[in-house]
């Protein structure tokens, strides 16, 4: 469906339009990293081959003198910037036959300018350093990638477009962007396997799925690594991207082939050598491989996050943890993580009843000396931050990913909570936890 008004047209035809940005828009302000991870993007899909690499769309209005740009300025203003690049880095006085958008000086305010400063630079070193391959990349990229362009010549009608493509559309979940990028990445597989993969996935409950993203999987890979595990969304999927099947680099290779027995594993993701040993073929401390094993990563981790919840009820009082109120529920969302890690990093036989009294009251600690116990608290816990109030400066997942063996779980000792510390809580539901990890017999 191609006319004047909607088509799809090259990154050269794009730039060679008579844009400019009109004044009711935000300023330029896309980071080095939004920038970066476009050209990685395109950069990818020349080494793949894609005979057409759709970038996104772009709404202009024609007011008659220049196309207005409507939705879609800070992506095609990074392109312009990178164009740019191209031809500073071969040193052609070519540019002004593509864009003229950065050439409007009065479009940007000085923070915009700062923005484009920096992403030139950091695109200009990713040009300089795939060196000899540049000129080809440069010819696929602006004759293989392109933009939906849509015009429309009534600006209420531009802005009842954008209105529908950004306002009332539902944004897609970030699982949903996953599950899309990681088909593109079966491109080898067949229907009947990428239905049979979609449907496993579609079985689970895609709100519960969610929430295991946000609260469980995501801060599990951040923790150990020292890194913040809070407001997981769309704009931090590139956790989960994985190594792409295109990836040469020697780590890439090697993880790779460590999964190529993907098949002799069985249900439970385990696989069972000839001296009786098992192979768990994942682990939250290795990448993961991007396409197929995605799906099975997620789907087995989200099992053992249930199998770890079943676990917890059977082992541990239910009035200890309770789920009434968040607070109660951020902790207990925590113990369940760092139970989850402990088994991935060893197995669940080495889970013995102290080991998990120990998690228990590592995460528990936190109960009885916080009042109020919120996202940010929790957080700040698990990284071992200073200022906490309990066992500061221990990162439990950092210990136990660099832990050879689970005994040494047994050798780390916590800070104690005195009952005159528990003070006022003496009196409150919260004395039950203190008498399970600090009482006499403890």
């Amino acid at each position: 469906m191609e006319n004047e008004n909607l088509k799809i047209i090259s990154l050269k035809e794009a730039l060679k339009l008579n844009l400019s940005i009109p004044n009711y828009q935000r300023p330029y302000r896309w980071s080095t990293e939004s920038a970066s991870l476009l050209f990685n993007d395109i950069y990818s899909a020349y080494k793949s081959n894609i005979p057409e690499y759709r970038i996104g769309s772009i709404v202009l209005h024609n007011n008659n003198i220049e196309l207005e740009i409507v939705d879609g300025q800070q992506r095609i203003t990074t392109l312009s910037i990178l164009t740019y690049c191209f031809y500073k880095v071969l040193k052609l006085d070519k540019y002004k036959e593509l864009s003229s958008l950065l050439n409007k000086k009065e479009t940007f305010d000085v923070l915009s300018s700062k923005s484009i400063v920096e992403n030139y630079e950091i695109l200009k070193r990713h040009c300089e350093i795939i060196g000899s391959e540049l000129k080809p990349f440069i010819k696929y990229a602006l004759e293989n990638c392109s933009v939906v362009e849509i015009v429309t010549n009534s600006e209420q009608e531009s802005f009842q477009f954008f209105d529908s493509q950004n306002s009332r559309g539902k944004a897609l979940a970030p699982q949903d962007l996953l599950k899309s990028y990681h088909l593109r990445e079966m491109s080898d597989s067949s229907e009947s396997e990428k239905i049979k993969i979609i449907n496993s996935w579609e079985n689970e409950k895609q709100k519960e799925l969610s929430l295991f993203f946000e609260y469980n999987l995501y801060p599990l890979i951040q923790w150990y690594r020292n890194k913040p595990g809070l407001y997981y969304s769309s704009k931090k999927i590139n956790s989960f991207k994985g190594i792409k099947q295109n990836n040469k680099y020697h780590f890439s290779i090697y993880h790779k082939a460590a999964n190529l027995y993907i098949e002799h594993f069985n249900s439970e993701g385990m696989y069972e050598l000839t001296n009786g040993e098992k192979i768990n073929q994942f682990q939250l401390t290795q990448p993961l491989i991007a396409g197929k094993r995605f799906f099975l990563y997620v789907l087995y981790y989200f099992n053992l996050y249930k199998q770890v919840i079943k676990l917890i009820d059977s082992k541990i009082e239910s009035d200890l943890i309770s789920t009434y109120g968040s607070g109660n529920s951020y902790v207990r969302n925590l113990f369940i993580n760092v139970v989850i890690f402990f088994i991935d990093k060893f197995n669940i036989e080495e889970l013995t009843e102290s080991r998990l009294e120990f998690l228990f009251k590592w995460a528990y600690s936190l109960r009885v000396v916080m009042h109020s116990v919120y996202p940010e608290t929790i957080n700040k816990y698990a990284l071992g931050s200073w200022d906490s109030r309990i066992n500061s400066g221990l990162n439990l997942f950092t210990k136990i990913s660099e832990m050879q063996n689970p005994q040494e779980l047994d050798s780390i000792i916590l800070e104690k909570v005195t009952e005159e510390q528990l003070g006022s809580y003496k009196s409150t539901k919260y004395k039950n936890i203190w008498n399970k990890i600090f009482g006499e017999n403890q």
